[in-house]
């Protein structure tokens, strides 16, 4: 029997890649979206059934899991891929960006999971793929809130592989760097009106490239491939990094005392 996967935020990026490349590999598909009525490409695909799913909308996730089971039989992985970045000052992010940021990238994600966990433990297999970030293991400055969400990922999924693993259920981290061809583009920015903070933000981006500019960039198509080999791979591995650059910071973190990651990371941004 043909294994099915349901992804969310389908629409784009790497999740429109990554459901590209499972239905290449003979996979069914359940691509979700927000706006499944705008799509005119995954829909025309064999196997693919394009469905509505807001991870901020309960009824919607609920609707896509009952409509991609009634159609596949059975889900077999989940790939929890919307979300995006709030990027700017901490002091000036509103209340409503903050909990949008965590709405999206961490309390969808829960929800999506416990929709579809009752399935997968009903049949006794099945692998919880998360996209994560470098971003869940090392932060940058102006980056707080999207770094804690991501943290907060990483966090769940570490204590729910070893939680699912007797049930059958693998779950599995997927931390990319930048994109190459996206990595401002699923960015929501923060107005500052703090001057205090101008002298830093304005440098923030070129300092960022700066540091990274010696290291490759995964494009999507890389997290795509990396994201099935998590759900073909049948190992207990937790973590899967994309990108030199996403493989540089985690490194440096790991194989440095708090102190001296601490020094070097600031080296980059604090000038």
């Amino acid at each position: 029997m043909k294994k099915t996967i349901l992804i969310t935020g389908a629409s784009s990026g790497i999740g429109r890649d990554a459901a590209k490349l499972f239905q290449q590999k003979g996979w069914n598909v359940i691509a979700t979206m927000r706006s499944p009525e705008k799509e005119a490409e995954l829909n025309k695909l064999a196997d693919v059934l394009v469905a509505r799913l807001d991870v901020q909308n309960q009824q919607s996730i609920e609707d896509a899991v009952a409509e991609g089971i009634g159609r596949f039989g059975q889900i077999d992985a989940l790939l929890n891929n919307a979300g995006y970045a709030l990027i700017g000052v901490f002091e000036s992010a509103t209340s409503v960006q903050i909990r949008r940021q965590f709405d999206v990238n961490f309390f969808g994600l829960i929800e999506v999971t416990r929709a579809v966990l009752p399935h997968l433990r009903a049949q006794g297999s099945g692998t919880i793929i998360n996209i994560s970030s470098m971003g869940g293991q090392v932060t940058f400055p102006f980056g707080g809130l999207y770094h804690s969400s991501k943290f907060a990922v990483e966090g769940l999924s570490e204590s729910l592989a070893h939680e699912l693993r007797p049930l059958g259920i693998a779950v599995k981290l997927i931390e990319p760097g930048s994109i190459a061809t996206n990595f401002r583009g699923a960015v929501d920015m923060i107005k500052n009106d703090i001057p205090a903070y101008d002298p830093l933000f304005a440098g923030f981006y070129s300092n960022y490239a700066q540091a990274a500019a010696h290291l490759s960039k995964a494009t999507p198509e890389e997290v795509a491939q990396t994201i099935y080999e998590a759900a073909t791979d049948d190992s207990d591995r937790l973590r899967y990094a994309v990108g030199a650059d996403a493989h540089f910071y985690i490194d440096t973190k790991h194989q440095k005392s708090d102190q001296e990651y601490m020094r070097q990371m600031r080296s980059y941004f604090v000038k």
